[in-house]
């Protein structure tokens, strides 16, 4: 296997940037993406959600535009008849149940986080990322500067799901623009 290196790898920097007398958006690359989609077809969607619910540890299926975590992984919705696995490999499935493609390496992942968080995100993306519009567990596909981003609210934030090759002008932007909330690069 090949090893994955960062788009953004020696353009992150670190440390606190703006507002010295606040800190309310931390951003930061979780290491080692491992992102898998899984396409199934109308009549094995069933079969294939529940086996991908069991890889993960999970007790469910993710809907529509959620996500559901377990003690492996974590699987989200993407479309009505997709998934992606995060933090797991795909299983094997035959042809006629569901396709799988590794997307690791087409991806970058930004955690988002912070009490401006939410704040921040709305500056670049047209959702309501409110609590009750967008509580943990929500996915969502939406789109920055002409790019589409996969934004996913897990328990640790706002997880964005960028494409490769835009990777590094989205975050110098983020990061310009979260210093007026003062911003930590972890």
């Amino acid at each position: 296997m090949v090893d994955r290196v960062s788009a953004l790898a020696g353009h992150k920097g670190s440390g606190h940037q703006g507002d010295p007398g606040n800190t309310g958006v931390i951003l930061r690359e979780p290491p080692d993406l491992v992102l898998h989609q899984v396409a199934a077809w109308q009549d094995s969607i069933d079969a294939v959600g529940k086996s991908l619910a069991k890889l993960i540890g999970a007790k469910s299926v993710a809907g529509p535009c959620g996500s559901v975590s377990g003690s492996k992984g974590a699987m989200l919705r993407i479309e009505p008849m997709k998934w992606w696995l995060v933090g797991v490999a795909a299983p094997e499935f035959d042809a006629e149940q569901a396709v799988t493609l590794d997307l690791s390496h087409s991806r970058t992942r930004v955690c988002v986080s912070g009490d401006d968080a939410a704040a921040f995100l709305t500056r670049h993306f047209p959702l309501d990322l409110r609590e009750a519009s967008f509580p943990a567990g929500s996915v969502a596909s939406s789109a920055t500067h002409h790019v589409g981003v996969t934004l996913w609210r897990s328990e640790d934030g706002y997880e964005l799901f960028i494409p490769r090759g835009f990777s590094l002008s989205l975050w110098e932007g983020f990061v310009e623009s979260a210093q007026q909330f003062g911003v930590e690069i972890a």
